[in-house]
């Protein structure tokens, strides 16, 4: 869709239930255990997006056996047993940072050449401290735009494990890589950590995978992992909802000062992602946790009414929401040691910054992060257009801003397929929205 779509202003206060889809860090984790397991493994409540969808494909092009079924949300993979069948590839990774990363990895379990590639700002984003450590681990793996910025070459005659530093203020995603191949390696791995951890929740998220599909981890070190050659072996594996998905209904509750429950999570759920919930009590929201064994679910009501200085390491991929949150609250917000989300999708401070500033705030970037100073008179506000950069979380984000600001439009509305094709349709059930010319954001491929 090429023209913008315009959000209509919420009639009144959000209240309803939604499920988001599952959860597009745990369905590509799983995938990649799953492949280097032993034997078949099926998985569930899969998300099907455009992330997935090219994780898929590259395992596929590594040659896996991968057989999935996106309406019925599962996949049925046939583990290689940590020896990868195919003896060359070249894969395109399209705008997906976890594929990229962790199949970089997968590829130095190999024999043979390897070459992995995707979209324009993938050849911007920088993934030489991946590199680096393959390379220290006895992998030819190099970089071949500037800055150590993909396409990425790995040529590799097998890897044998060993011990390996990986910086860890630049992704997550580097570290998840290199655990996930670590139990197949004859020596197992040990992982020194440099430097405080960003998205340490990610970290858990992968080792909490690792280990439903039979691997060790002792993370006893906060700065050490050490993972034994055990291998994986074949598991039924069930992927509970997408934690990030549900931030923005939850933001649409604070945003209009209604109720949303979220089904399917918990405060129990691995995903740190929950922890905007958190946030939100802390500008003045109600939250509402039911962990029963059989029915979880949480509950968001009433408007965020306080500004607060949050630091959103843990939480980085809620900094748009959360920035749209502060524009309506009372008072100013400061988000603080994000600065890595700079190599997102999209430079997700400065150019989220921009496009507040196009809704009238007053926002002031910082290195680390931003101050969103309050609308004052949201309603009386001309319309404006709003660019997403090709970034899902932008759109999604910013989208929620016209809940309340009358003529917003967002461009490319279409991105958001990359995690939550339905988001469009989802948004508009539940805030009671017009939907007679929204358009299906993404429309997969029939299988």
């Amino acid at each position: 869709m090429t023209e913008p779509l315009f959000i209509p202003l919420c009639p009144r206060p959000v209240h309803g239930s939604i499920r988001p889809p599952g959860s597009k860090s745990i369905t590509n984790r799983a995938m990649v255990c799953a492949s280097l397991a032993r034997g078949t493994s099926l998985l569930s409540g899969v998300l099907d997006s455009q992330d997935t969808r090219v994780m898929a494909e590259g395992l596929a092009a590594l040659g896996i056996s991968i057989v999935p079924k996106w309406q019925g949300k599962t996949i049925r993979v046939g583990g290689c047993g940590g020896t990868i069948p195919a003896g060359h590839a070249s894969i395109d990774c399209a705008a997906s940072g976890t594929t990229i990363r962790f199949l970089s990895a997968v590829c130095g379990l190999g024999h043979g050449t390897f070459r992995l590639d995707g979209t324009p700002r993938m050849r911007q984003r920088p993934i030489g401290d991946l590199l680096e450590a393959l390379r220290s681990l006895g992998v030819d793996a190099s970089a071949e735009s500037p800055g150590d910025c993909p396409p990425v070459v790995v040529r590799s005659q097998g890897l044998a494990g060993g011990n390996t530093t990986i910086r860890g203020n630049t992704s997550s995603q580097f570290a998840s890589g290199l655990a996930m191949i670590a139990p197949c390696t004859p020596l197992g791995m040990t992982l020194d950590f440099e430097g405080r951890l960003v998205s340490m929740p990610y970290l858990e998220i992968t080792r909490q995978v690792m280990a439903s599909f039979g691997a060790h981890c002792d993370s006893t070190l906060a700065s050490r992992w050490q993972i034994a050659p055990t291998g994986y072996a074949a598991a039924d594996y069930a992927i509970e909802p997408d934690a990030s998905a549900a931030s923005y209904f939850f933001a649409a509750a604070a945003i209009t000062g209604g109720s949303v429950r979220v089904e399917g999570l918990s405060r129990k759920s691995m995903q740190g992602d929950i922890g905007f919930c958190d946030v939100l009590e802390k500008m003045g929201c109600a939250v509402q946790w039911n962990n029963d064994a059989t029915s979880q679910s949480i509950t968001v009501s009433g408007r965020a009414q306080r500004g607060i200085d949050i630091d959103m390491n843990a939480i980085s991929d809620t900094v748009p929401t959360l920035a749209v949150v502060a524009l309506f609250a009372d008072g100013p917000t400061t988000i603080r040691n994000v600065a890595h989300i700079r190599d997102k999708e999209t430079d997700r401070i400065r150019d989220l910054a921009c496009e507040l500033r196009k809704l009238g705030a007053d926002v002031s970037e910082h290195a680390d992060g931003l101050t969103i100073r309050p609308l004052l008179q949201p309603r009386t506000l001309q319309a404006v257009t709003l660019a997403t950069y090709d970034d899902h979380r932008m759109a999604m984000s910013l989208s929620l801003a016209g809940l309340r600001v009358p003529g917003v439009g967002i461009l490319d509305p279409a991105c958001v397929g990359k995690t939550f094709p339905d988001y469009w349709q989802q948004l508009a059930t539940i805030a009671m929205l017009d939907t007679v010319r929204w358009p299906i954001a993404f429309q997969p491929p029939k299988p």
